[in-house]
């Protein structure tokens, strides 16, 4: 059963990716969606996490400032999204506090890369398959999942410290 307190934080980490995505809103593919998904999964765990993501991208899709999203893409956008809270639980489960700084920074990497390609790969396999031909549709698309990855992978080294404080904090008020 999920507690009042975390249910709020869960509140506020989706208003948070809702509110982030407007400050992002003229870099394309440039955002914190993935950060902050991915942090909830590793300090509350998997359901958190998910929820966050879902929650939080449901929000941004649906009010989006250029308008709502086709519901088939709204769907893939927010299971997308919520992918980084399974992808921060799972990486909780594993000893990152003992890492050294280094291999702490590859894995970070190689879970961006994840959190992005698991959020982008249905969205662009949707969008190609409603806006046909599909190949070039799919294939021009990576390129937009190409500037969310290079962006993804400077954010989550270079934010972590927020992540490891966060995680801090949490395990101290249990």
């Amino acid at each position: 059963m999920i507690q009042v307190g975390l249910i709020s934080r869960i509140a506020i980490f989706a208003a948070l990716i809702y509110v982030l995505s407007w400050g992002t809103v003229f870099l394309p593919n440039v955002n914190l969606i993935f950060f902050v998904v991915f942090t909830a999964g590793l300090i509350w765990g998997i359901v958190p996490g998910v929820l966050v993501g879902g929650i939080g991208m449901g929000l941004w899709t649906t009010f989006h400032p250029y308008g709502p999203a086709m519901p088939p893409i709204m769907i893939a956008q927010v299971i997308g999204a919520s992918a980084g809270g399974v992808v921060g639980g799972l990486y909780a489960r594993t000893n990152w506090p003992d890492l050294s700084p280094i291999r702490r920074t590859i894995e970070l990497v190689l879970l961006a890369s994840a959190c992005t390609i698991l959020c982008y790969l249905p969205v662009t396999f949707i969008d190609a398959w409603l806006f046909q031909p599909f190949w070039p549709r799919f294939i021009s698309g990576l390129a937009w999942v190409g500037i969310s990855l290079a962006s993804n992978v400077l954010i989550f080294p270079l934010l972590f410290p927020v992540t490891r404080r966060l995680y801090q904090m949490e395990r101290k008020r249990r």
